[in-house]
């Protein structure tokens, strides 16, 4: 048997084929944009103040919203404080969180306003949403 001392390698041609490496970025690009979850929240737009020691709050709550020009919204549609006051005999007896989102340059005593006539009908639990620094 002979065998060849010198084996020559063939330079053919060089290239890697790209389609097992588009199909890799394809999947990946779909498991991140299925696992990805986009909060959009559909609404006024309010910007809240910065604070430090604000904590993230998982209950349900009872969305108050006070604009920059002092329009208050509860489930999206403007109330007077009238209103409002009679929204929170009935939240009272049920027992629920308020959540009061009021925009940077809202009135500090429209949001008082709010919180005390919360905490006057028995309205124990009363929150201040804000952004974390």
């Amino acid at each position: 048997m002979r065998f060849k001392r010198h084996v020559e390698l063939e330079h053919g041609l060089k290239q890697i084929d790209i389609a097992p490496l588009i199909d890799v970025v394809f999947l990946l690009l779909i498991f991140f944009m299925l696992t990805s979850n986009f909060v959009i929240q559909p609404g006024i737009k309010v910007r809240l103040p910065r604070a430090v020691t604000s904590e993230v709050i998982k209950t349900d709550n009872i969305e108050i919203l006070v604009t920059g020009e002092n329009v208050m919204y509860l489930n999206s549609r403007v109330v007077t404080a009238d209103e409002i006051r009679v929204f929170f005999k009935q939240t009272a007896k049920r027992e629920q969180t308020i959540l009061i989102k009021a925009d940077r340059r809202a009135s500090l005593g429209r949001v008082v306003e709010i919180w005390d006539m919360a905490r006057d009908l028995g309205i124990a639990q009363i929150n201040i949403a804000t952004n974390q620094e």
